[in-house]
């Protein structure tokens, strides 16, 4: 009887922090609708979306967001085409590969990149990249989108190594003895039989790696020069996360809720890439 009613109580706390994890979710979703919608509404969907001034603060206000969506998307698409080989690949071969002391010792400087700071980051990229860039590429100024870039996906690392490594490491023995048995070389056994196995758990490591580089503002706001401009690889740039942190603390009025509406496209923006990836992912389960 008393198992039976603390089964009962612990079911009762679990499904009382399930549903406050559900509540929070929806009363920042009710927020952000309720504060950005106005905005749109005064500005226009099309003129705030696809608009390429955003001047916030001039005698004539121009609220366009079309410069921040490219960037941000330019931004994370090439965070994840550098940091999510080279994660993978890092896992694959910490899990598999590496001798015992090497991993000890590649897997705590992991750990310990995925503590630092984000403003750290920043600083570092501020003092080292960013003339890094200038004098190798001979450009006015090395605060650009490339700079952002290479932050990001350094800073993605560690959530990508970390998840895929629990993911390779759970794959059981037993797959790989078989391939190995039947006469296929260790390395082919790594990318053909363990790594499938373990294809949901690399995914998940991906899905926060985009979750990061998405939701990054700090560390991009210091390297990527912070001026609205259409993204260009070498050009200071915006993204959606900066664009609203750089402004918030002097807006008032239309540029504030302006803000909240780029805030809201954020948001939906995260919340269109999680749906796609979990729809393909579940596809990909089932093949």
């Amino acid at each position: 009887m008393k198992k039976k009613a603390f089964e009962n109580f612990v079911y009762g706390v679990f499904l009382l922090l399930g549903l406050i994890t559900v509540g929070c979710v929806l009363l920042i979703t009710v927020y952000l609708i309720v504060s950005g919608l106005p905005a749109i509404r005064q500005i226009g969907l099309g003129e705030f979306l696809l608009g390429r001034t955003w001047a916030s603060t001039a005698a004539d206000p121009r609220f366009g967001i079309l410069p921040f969506i490219l960037t941000s998307v330019y931004g994370t698409a090439g965070a994840i085409a550098l940091g999510v080989p080279a994660g993978f690949l890092t896992a694959v071969y910490l899990a598999k590969a590496a001798p015992p002391k090497v991993k000890a010792a590649v897997s705590a400087a992991v750990s310990v990149l995925a503590g630092i700071p984000s403003v750290v980051y920043g600083l570092v990229g501020m003092l080292v990249l960013v003339p890094g860039i200038r004098t190798a590429f001979h450009v006015p100024d090395g605060a650009s989108l490339l700079a952002a870039i290479v932050v990001l996906a350094v800073m993605i690392l560690p959530s990508i190594v970390n998840v895929s490594i629990t993911a390779l490491e759970a794959v059981p023995r037993e797959y790989e003895d078989a391939s190995l048995a039947l006469g296929a070389a260790p390395t082919e056994t790594w990318f053909r039989v363990s790594v499938p196995a373990a294809r949901s758990g690399i995914a998940a490591a991906v899905v926060l790696g985009v979750g990061r580089a998405i939701g990054e503002a700090m560390a991009v706001m210091m390297v990527s020069g912070n001026v609205a401009n259409m993204p260009s690889l070498f050009e200071s740039v915006r993204f959606l996360t900066t664009a609203v942190a750089s402004e918030m603390s002097y807006s008032s009025g239309l540029q504030r809720q302006a803000l909240f509406s780029i805030a809201l496209v954020l948001y939906l923006f995260i919340l269109l890439i999680n749906g796609t990836l979990n729809f393909f992912l579940k596809r990909g389960g089932r093949d």
